[in-house]
């Protein structure tokens, strides 16, 4: 079974006891971090804030996802590749081999080998995404001035921090060419919220749309660079992004293996990019290529605060949501 979306993980997951509901009110400033912190020391449970306090001390209005891959038993059960969940970490391991033999694959040694690895291939080829004139994630579109991070419920994670932090986004970029290096990259930058529609978008230079930055200024493109953040994708489409894929597929390519059914995508309002037609929340915009921020201090998974650095600001042209 593939789950299409977030929403189908959730039920699985809660109809498993592997997921719980929170009614009482909970503050996105540290109080939210702090829950988690906690489940995650202890293999607990996913969770679902239902009663999130934004802030300002408002309700934030929707409901918020944690832990959601605290144990190894979530990643396994998100995987569904060839159709058949995962509950173990053995199971998991299928995933890894056969990531290892798509990277660096043996050349079949006779007709016998060739045909064993034609279904593989077969099932590679048919992942390509599909593409959808209307989805979900597109219900809701706001723009201009209807456009507010605040109203979000963003996570404050650790004392002292500069701002409240995006902290899972899966960033989708694009480069200026049809070379198979600017072909769709999928990547997990946290952003730090500047303001009602402006982040920084702390990816390292080594990454893929920090390298697709790179390579569109060395363009000379004098639009900045298109990106999409996606908040709340199915989890197979998670995984992939933050799974090393193999160079000669696409990450959406990819993430429909993961997920054992090939993922809908749709053409964003504002950019030029297609985005999962199935997710929760879109932030639409640009990654300007001459405006820098400093970004952190900030927790990290060290144990210890990052340095402040500096990063391209990501400026947001539409929120779309389901």
């Amino acid at each position: 079974m593939a789950y299409k979306s977030l929403r189908d993980f959730i039920a699985k997951l809660e109809k498993a006891g592997e997921l719980v509901r929170v009614t009482e009110p909970v503050s996105t400033v540290l109080e939210m971090t702090e829950i988690q912190r906690r489940l995650l020391a202890t293999g607990g449970p996913a969770v679902l804030f239902e009663n999130v306090v934004r802030a300002d001390g408002e309700p934030a209005g929707m409901p918020c996802l944690v832990n959601l891959f605290g144990t190894v038993k979530r990643v396994a059960m998100g995987v569904t590749l060839d159709g058949v969940e995962r509950t173990t970490a053995g199971e998991l391991r299928e995933v890894g081999e056969l990531l290892a033999f798509l990277r660096a694959p043996e050349p079949p040694r006779g007709i016998k080998d060739a045909m064993e690895m034609l279904p593989l291939a077969k099932t590679v080829m048919s992942m390509r995404p599909g593409v959808v004139k209307k989805a979900p994630v597109q219900e809701i579109v706001l723009r201009g001035d209807d456009i507010d991070l605040t109203k979000l419920p963003i996570q404050t994670c650790w004392p002292g921090e500069p701002a409240p932090l995006i902290t899972w986004p899966l960033v989708v970029t694009k480069g200026p060419s049809d070379d198979r290096e600017d072909n769709y990259n999928l990547g997990i930058y946290r952003m730090q919220v500047l303001g009602k529609n402006r982040t920084i978008m702390r990816w390292l230079a080594h990454r893929g749309g920090a390298q697709h930055h790179q390579r569109w200024k060395k363009a000379g493109k004098r639009e900045p660079l298109p990106a999409c953040a996606v908040i709340g994708a199915d989890p197979g489409t998670i995984l992939a992004a933050v799974t090393p894929v193999p160079d000669t597929l696409s990450e959406y390519q990819f993430a429909g293996l993961m997920r054992g059914a090939k993922l809908d995508l749709v053409a964003a309002k504002t950019v030029p990019l297609m985005v999962p037609a199935q997710a929760e929340i879109v932030l639409e915009g640009h990654v300007l290529l001459d405006e820098y921020a400093d970004e952190g201090p900030y927790g990290d998974h060290t144990g210890y605060y990052n340095s402040v650095e500096r990063f391209p600001v990501f400026e947001i042209s539409a929120i779309t949501m389901r």
